[in-house]
């Protein structure tokens, strides 16, 4: 009967069973937030990928000028060296 009276109050182990309960329910929550995210999270990446996509599209296929060699067109200036105008 003392043995049962002496477990009874024992605390030691108390503390650590507290600190497990804790990190269960934070497990929980955050399980239970980023489950409920995952759609809009799914979403918001598709919509960034589709932006990304598009954007190298347009650059492979003739969309923004990024500049490189003038192969003709308007003379931009320079200085005249005489002879024909190549557009360069």
């Amino acid at each position: 009967m003392t043995f049962i009276r002496k477990l009874l109050k024992d605390e030691s182990g108390a503390t650590a069973i507290e600190y497990g309960l804790i990190a269960a329910l934070v497990s929980v929550a955050a399980i239970t937030a980023l489950t409920a995210m995952g759609g809009s999270l799914r979403d918001m990446f598709s919509a960034v990928s589709t932006e990304l996509e598009a954007a190298v599209d347009s650059t492979s296929t003739g969309g923004t000028d990024t500049g490189g060699t003038d192969t003709g067109g308007t003379d931009t200036g320079g200085t005249d060296t005489g002879g024909t105008d190549t557009g360069t």
